[in-house]
């Protein structure tokens, strides 16, 4: 028996009483059970995700077919830029070249036709007169 502050007389609680009480204690735990969703509520839920992904899908294709249409015509104002630098070192080109004929014709002896010198020819059908054969012998002589 143990000693408790000088009285004997106290009786002595068990030990294993309190070891085996904390031991088991005792806790009560509620549980509850969802119930599912109803058939028309999950339908509304369907449609509404299937109405949000059409809506998606339409917007995000509109902006596809902008982003297309932009992309087209940067690239059709880059091919005209392009072609009017080629239209202009050809017209560079051009001149350059009737120049050149110019040039070409005066050192090979030709000389420009003046407003008297002008020979009309006449046209034919292929088959030579006599008459032009001797008018154009006559020119050729001159």
């Amino acid at each position: 028996m143990a000693y408790t502050r000088g009285n004997l007389a106290v009786k002595e609680k068990a030990t294993h009483e309190r070891v085996t009480q904390q031991r088991y204690k005792e806790t009560t735990k509620v549980v509850t059970r969802r119930t599912g969703l109803p058939a028309r509520e999950k339908f509304l839920y369907l449609m509404t995700l299937i109405v949000c992904i059409v809506i998606g899908g339409a917007l995000m294709w509109r902006y596809a077919h902008i982003y297309d249409l932009n992309k087209q015509a940067q690239s059709t104002l880059s091919e005209t830029r392009e072609a009017e630098k080629t239209i202009a070192d050809l017209q560079v080109e051009k001149e350059r070249l009737n120049n050149l004929v110019i040039e070409n014709a005066r050192k090979l002896g030709y000389v420009e036709a003046s407003g008297k010198d002008v020979i009309i020819v006449p046209r034919s059908t292929g088959v030579t007169s006599s008459q032009d054969t001797e008018s154009s012998s006559d020119t050729a002589s001159k």
